[in-house]
C-alpha cells in the first residue's frame, strides 16, 4: 500500500513544492479526509481536536483554487477573493504565517485585519488590493462599516475555531459577515466542537457540506502524557511551579488571571528562569515581542491565561503546566493542546491544592481524562523526572529607574497631566476583538514602555526587547534583553535548538 501525500491528494505541484521546502511531506489526517472534497469546491465542516494539522487543510485549497481554477479577474480595491475569520490576533497571526508563503506560490497577496493596532496599514493594504484576507471579526466589521472593504467578490470563506468565536461571544457578528458574503461561494468551518451555537452557523451558512470528524469533541491528544501533582500549601505550590518551570526546554505556564500571569513570570525572571507574559493587559507590540521570544528560544518559560489556549502555535513545546486548573473542561483540552504538536509527544501537569480537589477530578472527568493524583513537593522524583535537564541561570539585570515626564527637567514641569494623556495612538484600534489592550501601558517616543517613578517593576510589555546589553561579565555582547536580565549568544544558543518546520497546526 502505497504511503498518502499531498500529490496524490490532489494538491497542485507548486504548494507541494512549497511544503517540501518547509520540510513538510506526510499529510495529516485531517488533511487526508478533507483535501479531496475541499479542492473540488465541496463546502466542508471539519472537527478535529487543537494541533490536528487544520490550518494546512483550509490553507492549501483556498490558495489552489483561487489561484488556480477560480478565475478571480483583476485585483481590486477593498474587494478580497479569499476570507479567513479567527478569533484571536494571535490565531489570525499564526494563520498568515502558514497561509503567505503558500500564496506567494501562486502570486496571490495576503493580510490581516485585527484590533487593538492602528488600523491605517489594514486600510493601505485593503486600498492597494488584496487577494486573501485573514481577519478578527470585531476590526473586520469596523473596516466594512467604514467602507474600506467589501466582501461581495469572496469566493472561499475559512470559519476557523468556531467554538472558540461562540465561547467569545463573537457568533453574532460573524453571522452579519457571513450574511455579506456570496452565498454561492464556498465555506469550510473548523472546529473542536459544534455547541454554543456553532450548528446553527453550519445549518445557515455551508450548503450540502460533507462532515469529516477526525476526533471526538472531547479527544486529546494521544501523545500527551497527564499528571496531577497535589501539594500541600501556597508555599509548597510557588517551590513546585518554580521547579517545574526549571528545565531546559520549552514550557508553557497558565494562569487564571492577567494581573498573577504578569507576576508568575517577573518572580521567575528574578529567580534565574528567564520567562516573559502573554495576556491582554499587553498592547499588540508587547505580545508580538514577548511571543517572538518564546518562539525564537531567546526565553525558555511563557507564562499565559487562556489567551495562549489557541492561536499560539510553537513547536517543541515539551511541557504545559496548569498552575491554576482551568475554570471548564474544554479550557483544560486546548491549553493542553499547546504540547504534543506536530506528531510530537509531551506533558501536562495539573497543580492543585487540596481545597481544588473535588473541582479538578471533575474537569478530567468532564475532559476524558484518566489520571491518578500524586502528592508531591519540589524535590519528588516525580517532578524531577519531568524537570530533566536543569537550565542554567540566568542572572537578573539590576533594575534603573528612568526620569519620567512631568518631573521637573531644567527647572521646567511638563505637568503630570500632560503624561497622562499621553497613549499610544497605535492602542486605540481595539474594536472589540479578542484580547482588548485596554490595560497596555504608555509608552515613550522610541515604542518602549515608559517606566514609573512608583514602581522598581518593569512594565508590562518590557519582558522582552530587541536592544544588545552588557554580559554577566561586563563585556558587551549581542544578546536579547528579556525581562529584565540578558540573554547572551552564547547562554542562548542551546535554547535555539528546533526540529525542522511544520506548519500543519
Amino acid at each position: 500500500m502505497s504511503e498518502t501525500s499531498f500529490g496524490t491528494l490532489g494538491v497542485p505541484a507548486p504548494l507541494v513544492a512549497v511544503l517540501s521546502a518547509q520540510g513538510i511531506d506526510s499529510p495529516f489526517p485531517i488533511q487526508v479526509d478533507t483535501l479531496p472534497d475541499t479542492l473540488n469546491g465541496r463546502d466542508v465542516l471539519g472537527r478535529g481536536k487543537t494541533g490536528s494539522g487544520k490550518t494546512l487543510a483550509f490553507s492549501l485549497p483556498m490558495v489552489a483554487r483561487l489561484g488556480g481554477t477560480l478565475s478571480g479577474g483583476k485585483r481590486r480595491p477593498g474587494r478580497p477573493l479569499g476570507l479567513v475569520l479567527a478569533p484571536t490576533r494571535e490565531l489570525a497571526t499564526q494563520i498568515s504565517a502558514t497561509l503567505t508563503p503558500l500564496a506567494e506560490a501562486y502570486g496571490l497577496n495576503t493580510t490581516t485585519i485585527f484590533g487593538g493596532v492602528s488600523q491605517n496599514r489594514q486600510v493601505t493594504a485593503l486600498k492597494a488590493g488584496v487577494d486573501i484576507v485573514v481577519a478578527c471579526p470585531g476590526r473586520l466589521e469596523d473596516l466594512m462599516k467604514q467602507g474600506f472593504v467589501s466582501l461581495d467578490a469572496v469566493e472561499i470563506t475559512v470559519l476557523d475555531e468556531a467554538d472558540h468565536m461562540a465561547d467569545l461571544g463573537f457568533l453574532p457578528v460573524v453571522t452579519r459577515i457571513l450574511d455579506k458574503t456570496p452565498s454561492t461561494g464556498q465555506r469550510l468551518l473548523f472546529s473542536a466542537t459544534l455547541d454554543n451555537g456553532v450548528d446553527k452557523i453550519v445549518r445557515r451558512f455551508l450548503h450540502n457540506e460533507v462532515l469529516h470528524s477526525v476526533d471526538e469533541a472531547t479527544s486529546h491528544v494521544s501523545a500527551m502524557t497527564h499528571h496531577v501533582f497535589e501539594v500541600d500549601g501556597v508555599d509548597a505550590k510557588k517551590d513546585l511551579v518554580q521547579a517545574l518551570a526549571s528545565g531546559a526546554g520549552r514550557r508553557i505556564l497558565f494562569m487564571r488571571t492577567k494581573h498573577h500571569a504578569k507576576k508568575l513570570a517577573k518572580q521567575l525572571t528574578d529567580s534565574g528562569i528567564p520567562a516573559v507574559d502573554l495576556h491582554g493587559n499587553l498592547s499588540q507590540v508587547a505580545r508580538d515581542r514577548n511571543l517572538a521570544a518564546f518562539s525564537a528560544g531567546d526565553v525558555r518559560v511563557l507564562v499565559a491565561t487562556d489567551v495562549a489556549a489557541r492561536g499560539v502555535h510553537v513547536d517543541d513545546i515539551e511541557l504545559v503546566i496548569h498552575v491554576d486548573p482551568p475554570a471548564e473542561h474544554k479550557a483544560y483540552l486546548h491549553r493542553s493542546g499547546r504540547t504534543a504538536r506536530a506528531g510530537s509527544a509531551g506533558d501536562v501537569v495539573t497543580v492543585m491544592l487540596p481545597m481544588q480537589r473535588k473541582d479538578t477530578e471533575a474537569l478530567l472527568r468532564k475532559a476524558a481524562i484518566s489520571v491518578t493524583p500524586q502528592r508531591v513537593t519540589a524535590s519528588s522524583a516525580a517532578v524531577g523526572e519531568l524537570v530533566g535537564e536543569v537550565a542554567a541561570y540566568v542572572k537578573p539585570l539590576p533594575r534603573q529607574e528612568q526620569p519620567v515626564r512631568g518631573q521637573s527637567q531644567g527647572g521646567r514641569s511638563q505637568g503630570a497631566n500632560a503624561q497622562r494623556k499621553r497613549t499610544n495612538r497605535d492602542e486605540r484600534g481595539g474594536s472589540g476583538d479578542a484580547v482588548a489592550s485596554s490595560g497596555a501601558p504608555r509608552r515613550d517616543r522610541s515604542g518602549r514602555p515608559a517606566a514609573s517613578a512608583r514602581s522598581h517593576a518593569p512594565k508590562q510589555g518590557a519582558s522582552a526587547g530587541g536592544q544588545s546589553g552588557r554580559s554577566q561579565g561586563g563585556a558587551r555582547s549581542g544578546g536579547l534583553q528579556v525581562g529584565g536580565l540578558v540573554r547572551g549568544a552564547s547562554s542562548s544558543a542551546g535554547a535555539r535548538r528546533s526540529a525542522p518546520r511544520r506548519a500543519q497546526g
